[in-house]
Protein backbone atom coordinates (compact mmCIF):
# COMPACT_ATOMS: atom_id res chain seq x y z
CA UNK A 1 0.00 0.00 0.00
CA UNK A 2 2.65 2.91 0.76
CA UNK A 3 4.68 1.50 -2.36
CA UNK A 4 1.41 2.55 -4.05
CA UNK A 5 1.15 6.13 -3.06
CA UNK A 6 5.22 6.03 -3.69
CA UNK A 7 4.52 5.61 -7.20
CA UNK A 8 2.08 7.79 -7.72
CA UNK A 9 3.92 10.53 -6.03
CA UNK A 10 7.20 9.82 -7.67
CA UNK A 11 8.28 9.27 -3.67
CA UNK A 12 11.81 8.18 -3.46
CA UNK A 13 13.11 6.48 -0.30
CA UNK A 14 15.63 3.76 0.29
CA UNK A 15 14.71 0.61 1.84
CA UNK A 16 14.90 0.83 5.62
CA UNK A 17 13.24 4.05 5.36
CA UNK A 18 10.18 2.16 4.35
CA UNK A 19 10.62 -0.60 6.51
CA UNK A 20 10.75 2.18 10.00
CA UNK A 21 7.84 3.73 8.52
CA UNK A 22 6.00 0.42 8.33
CA UNK A 23 6.71 -0.45 11.64
CA UNK A 24 5.84 3.07 13.18
CA UNK A 25 2.30 2.33 11.51
CA UNK A 26 1.88 -0.89 13.54
CA UNK A 27 -1.55 -2.01 14.19
CA UNK A 28 -2.55 1.00 11.70
CA UNK A 29 -0.92 -0.60 8.64
CA UNK A 30 -3.68 -3.50 8.28
CA UNK A 31 -6.44 -2.55 9.87
CA UNK A 32 -9.04 -2.95 7.48
CA UNK A 33 -10.64 0.22 8.16
CA UNK A 34 -7.45 2.47 6.89
CA UNK A 35 -7.74 0.67 3.73
CA UNK A 36 -11.71 1.43 3.81
CA UNK A 37 -10.36 5.11 3.48
CA UNK A 38 -9.18 3.91 -0.22
CA UNK A 39 -12.83 3.84 -1.04
CA UNK A 40 -13.22 7.64 -0.68
CA UNK A 41 -12.04 10.02 -3.50
CA UNK A 42 -10.28 13.05 -1.76
CA UNK A 43 -8.12 15.26 -4.45
CA UNK A 44 -8.82 12.96 -7.23
CA UNK A 45 -7.50 11.04 -8.52
CA UNK A 46 -5.90 11.00 -5.41
CA UNK A 47 -8.20 8.60 -2.13
CA UNK A 48 -8.51 9.89 1.18
CA UNK A 49 -6.07 6.74 1.56
CA UNK A 50 -3.49 8.49 -0.48
CA UNK A 51 -4.09 11.41 0.93
CA UNK A 52 -3.16 10.10 4.28
CA UNK A 53 -0.21 7.91 3.11
CA UNK A 54 1.23 10.99 1.76
CA UNK A 55 0.77 13.16 4.88
CA UNK A 56 1.94 10.35 7.15
CA UNK A 57 4.98 9.35 5.70
CA UNK A 58 6.24 13.35 4.98
CA UNK A 59 5.78 13.74 8.61
CA UNK A 60 7.56 10.78 9.15
CA UNK A 61 11.04 11.85 7.63
CA UNK A 62 10.48 15.41 8.46
CA UNK A 63 10.05 14.73 12.12
CA UNK A 64 12.48 12.23 12.19
CA UNK A 65 15.06 14.85 10.69
CA UNK A 66 14.18 17.34 13.24
CA UNK A 67 14.68 14.65 16.18
CA UNK A 68 10.73 15.07 17.24
CA UNK A 69 8.35 11.89 17.96
CA UNK A 70 8.35 10.39 14.03
CA UNK A 71 6.08 7.39 14.92
CA UNK A 72 3.05 9.92 16.56
CA UNK A 73 3.92 12.12 13.22
CA UNK A 74 3.25 9.22 11.26
CA UNK A 75 0.72 7.69 12.86
CA UNK A 76 -1.70 10.86 13.74
CA UNK A 77 -0.92 11.84 9.80
CA UNK A 78 -2.92 8.57 8.89
CA UNK A 79 -5.39 9.13 11.32
CA UNK A 80 -5.99 12.96 10.47
CA UNK A 81 -9.07 12.72 7.81
CA UNK A 82 -9.91 9.10 9.57
CA UNK A 83 -13.88 9.87 8.43
CA UNK A 84 -15.94 8.05 6.03
CA UNK A 85 -18.60 9.84 4.49
CA UNK A 86 -17.51 12.02 0.95
CA UNK A 87 -17.81 15.55 1.77
CA UNK A 88 -18.67 16.33 -1.82
CA UNK A 89 -21.91 14.26 -1.26
CA UNK A 90 -22.50 13.84 2.25
CA UNK A 91 -22.65 17.55 4.71
CA UNK A 92 -22.22 16.31 8.11
CA UNK A 93 -24.59 16.74 10.83
CA UNK A 94 -22.63 18.61 12.94
CA UNK A 95 -22.08 21.85 10.54
CA UNK A 96 -19.33 22.89 7.89
CA UNK A 97 -17.27 20.15 6.92
CA UNK A 98 -13.41 21.71 7.69
CA UNK A 99 -15.00 22.97 10.90
CA UNK A 100 -16.37 19.35 12.19
CA UNK A 101 -14.29 16.56 10.38
CA UNK A 102 -10.85 16.76 12.48
CA UNK A 103 -13.73 15.70 15.68
CA UNK A 104 -15.32 13.61 13.41
CA UNK A 105 -11.51 11.71 13.00
CA UNK A 106 -10.60 11.95 16.73
CA UNK A 107 -13.54 10.19 17.95
CA UNK A 108 -13.28 7.43 14.77
CA UNK A 109 -9.96 7.36 15.66
CA UNK A 110 -10.11 6.93 19.39
CA UNK A 111 -12.87 4.09 18.47
CA UNK A 112 -10.72 2.10 16.79
CA UNK A 113 -7.05 2.81 18.40
CA UNK A 114 -5.22 3.61 20.95
CA UNK A 115 -3.68 7.43 20.54
CA UNK A 116 -1.62 9.25 22.95
CA UNK A 117 -1.61 12.72 23.28
CA UNK A 118 0.20 13.86 20.28
CA UNK A 119 -1.38 11.74 17.91
CA UNK A 120 -4.99 13.08 19.33
CA UNK A 121 -4.00 16.84 18.97
CA UNK A 122 -2.28 15.94 15.24
CA UNK A 123 -5.94 15.02 14.57
CA UNK A 124 -8.14 17.22 16.05
CA UNK A 125 -5.49 20.17 15.07
CA UNK A 126 -4.20 19.34 12.07
CA UNK A 127 -7.01 22.31 10.14
CA UNK A 128 -5.43 25.32 11.94
CA UNK A 129 -5.71 28.01 11.22
CA UNK A 130 -9.23 26.92 9.65
CA UNK A 131 -10.33 25.85 12.99
CA UNK A 132 -9.15 28.43 16.31
CA UNK A 133 -6.89 26.42 18.50
CA UNK A 134 -3.80 25.74 17.53
CA UNK A 135 -1.80 23.24 17.77
CA UNK A 136 0.15 21.94 21.44
CA UNK A 137 3.11 19.67 19.72
CA UNK A 138 5.91 20.63 17.28
CA UNK A 139 4.71 17.23 15.37
CA UNK A 140 1.39 18.85 14.87
CA UNK A 141 2.21 21.73 13.06
CA UNK A 142 4.45 19.42 10.69
CA UNK A 143 1.31 17.36 9.84
CA UNK A 144 -1.06 20.75 10.02
CA UNK A 145 1.44 22.02 7.41
CA UNK A 146 2.26 18.82 5.22
CA UNK A 147 -1.49 18.36 5.33
CA UNK A 148 -2.28 21.77 3.09
CA UNK A 149 1.35 21.01 1.41
CA UNK A 150 -0.04 17.47 0.35
CA UNK A 151 -3.25 18.94 -0.97
CA UNK A 152 -1.91 21.03 -2.78
CA UNK A 153 0.77 18.67 -4.63
CA UNK A 154 -2.05 16.49 -5.52
CA UNK A 155 -4.68 19.17 -6.77
CA UNK A 156 -2.18 20.52 -8.89
CA UNK A 157 -1.42 16.77 -10.23
CA UNK A 158 -5.53 16.76 -10.96
CA UNK A 159 -4.61 20.23 -12.70
CA UNK A 160 -2.14 18.71 -14.86
CA UNK A 161 -3.71 15.79 -15.58
CA UNK A 162 -6.96 17.68 -16.43
CA UNK A 163 -4.96 20.22 -18.53
CA UNK A 164 -3.45 17.02 -20.45
CA UNK A 165 -6.89 15.33 -20.94
CA UNK A 166 -8.68 18.64 -22.18
CA UNK A 167 -5.68 19.91 -24.32
CA UNK A 168 -7.21 18.60 -27.74
CA UNK A 169 -10.56 20.76 -26.81
CA UNK A 170 -8.60 23.71 -27.45
CA UNK A 171 -6.02 22.55 -29.91
CA UNK A 172 -6.72 25.11 -33.33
Amino acid sequence: MIDIIAAKLNLKAEVSSWQEYRFCLGDLAQHPLIHALGDFGHHLPFSRLDHSLHVSYLAYLVCKRMGLDFQSAARGGILHDFYFYDSRVTKPERGIHCLCHPAIALENAERNFELNLIERDIIAKHMWPVTMIPPKFRESYVVTILDKYCASREVAVLGSRVRQNSSHIYRI
